[in-house]
């Protein structure tokens, strides 16, 4: 799979407790990502963070957070960004979704999928 080297990175913002159809969010769109062909997904699991409510959400031992931020992260030619942008609508209830141009130095893997 090639990307061009101007592509577009997609950043997505949920909190670790958001669902989509019984699943983990951040889980559902990874898989709906690779279904769609996209050149590949990655989602982190921030260790503190606040959103819209300035709630704030960490891993702290002693302040335990049920929702911690997540972030998944999608860098793909603009056109197939652009594509998935309608079933992330659709899937994304509350967070953020970022879009911005990136440039692609190196994208390389084996020739077949590793089993």
């Amino acid at each position: 799979m090639q990307i061009p080297t101007e592509g577009k990175l997609l950043r997505i913002f949920v909190g670790e407790t958001d669902r989509w159809h019984g699943k983990p969010l951040y889980e559902a769109i990874v898989e709906e990502a690779r279904k769609r062909g996209l050149a590949g997904a990655t989602a982190w699991k921030g260790f503190m963070g606040f959103g819209r409510h300035s709630r704030m959400h960490t891993a702290k031992i002693l302040r335990l957070s049920e929702d911690l931020p997540i972030v998944i992260e999608i860098v793909d030619a603009a056109e197939k960004i652009e594509a998935f942008l309608p079933d992330l609508d659709a899937m994304v209830q509350e967070g953020l979704v970022t879009l911005e141009r990136a440039e692609v130095l190196m994208y390389r893997g084996p020739d077949k999928p590793r089993k």
